[in-house]
């Protein structure tokens, strides 16, 4: 993977492949671009579609920098980055894609940033568990930082300390993570193109059909999966493709 400096210093890793409309793609809590987006196929099947895949290792994850200062993820730090991205490669008008935390980032980017042309947010929901909330306790801050696996009594700690130990994930800068939070948004402003994807098992995130019932003509589309696997079926990437086609702005 490459690497560049953003806003703040702090490394970002990412890559790309194949070529025409960019379409940025942002993991979820504990991943990474290639766990994400590389291993499940999507890459190929955006590639396949005709288009540029860029994926990012958000901070604290795979191959950027994992500072363990909840500070470093402060201001919606991660949301920054993608801008810091786009301007590192000089990139205009693009489709966004997040998973998970990384829809969290996809939509206060689509709030904030002109250049998305739509945007796809992915295993998200309303009113369920918010991974990235600010609080020095919970069940998935207390599973990453148990010095004993098997003492972790939640079964959201055990699932989340189970996944990062399986990614080889550094426990301490997620847990910082987790510490930071994110800003409170409003996606009523997303005023793009925007597309809901969720497994039909997916009991983590709350809503989907809330959601997208709050963003002003956002779609909803239900494959099979719950919150882990999901992203991993045929449907997934198909609908997410779909969708790029369905509004793609016609050249000339």
């Amino acid at each position: 993977m490459e690497r560049f400096s953003s806003f703040d210093g702090t490394a970002i890793a990412y890559d790309e492949a194949g070529s025409g409309s960019p379409v940025v793609l942002v993991h979820g809590f504990a991943a990474s671009g290639h766990i994400n987006w590389v291993a499940p196929g999507i890459v190929d099947a955006v590639v396949a579609s005709g288009r540029r895949a860029i994926w990012v290792d958000c901070r604290g994850h795979g191959a950027s920098d994992k500072p363990h200062d909840p500070g470093a993820y402060e201001g919606d730090a991660m949301v920054q980055d993608v801008g810091a991205l786009l301007d590192h490669l000089d990139i205009g008008s693009f489709d966004l894609v997040g998973y998970s935390m990384g829809s969290a980032v996809s939509t206060r980017v689509a709030l904030r940033e002109p250049r998305v042309r739509s945007v796809v947010l992915g295993g998200a929901g309303a009113g369920g568990a918010r991974i990235a909330k600010p609080t020095n306790r919970g069940p998935v801050l207390e599973g990453l930082l148990a010095d004993d696996a098997s003492s972790i009594g939640d079964a959201t700690g055990r699932q989340f300390r189970a996944f990062a130990e399986s990614t080889g994930a550094d426990r301490l800068a997620l847990a910082a993570v987790i510490r930071a939070g994110m800003s409170d948004v409003d996606p009523s402003g997303i005023t793009v193109p925007t597309l809901v994807l969720i497994g039909a098992d997916d009991r983590l995130v709350g809503s989907a059909p809330e959601l997208a019932s709050q963003i002003p003509g956002a779609r909803l589309v239900t494959v099979p999966g719950d919150h882990l696997s999901a992203v991993a079926t045929p449907e997934f990437r198909q609908a997410i493709v779909d969708f790029l086609d369905d509004v793609a702005v016609p050249a000339g």
